[in-house]
């Protein structure tokens, strides 16, 4: 039977008790897209959220749809930028309009990925 270990709060001593690869995820903070999860599943499928965080599949989950959904929103954005001729040269060229032009394509992109992987 492993041992218990404890740390010192104050005047109590609180056991250090961690789920299964909860080091690991501690050092990356979880993204954006994640946390929009998280919000949706607390509001909208309580049932669903309480049970993925008592069987520990919550965070690898979080976790997945933030990678996949900022992964898409990448790739859109790429494929609109070269549909629309976005290139380094416009950059060069006309840098308000670039910039312009990228954060239309970012915000197309998220509407796209929020009620594809997001809320769904």
């Amino acid at each position: 039977m492993a041992e218990l270990a404890y740390r010192k709060m104050g005047d109590y001593q609180i056991p250090d008790l961690m789920m299964d690869g909860e080091d690991e995820m501690e050092e990356m903070p979880l993204g954006k897209y994640g946390r929009m999860r998280q919000t949706f599943l607390q509001e909208q499928h309580k049932g669903t959220y309480t049970s993925m965080l008592l069987t520990g599949r919550l965070e690898p989950h979080l976790r997945e749809i933030d990678r996949q959904a900022q992964e898409q929103i990448d790739r859109i954005v790429t494929d609109l930028k070269k549909q629309a001729g976005v290139d380094e040269a416009m950059k060069a060229r006309d840098q308000m309009g670039w910039v312009q032009a990228v954060n239309s394509f970012i915000v197309q992109a998220e509407e796209m990925v929020l009620s594809e992987i997001v809320y769904k």
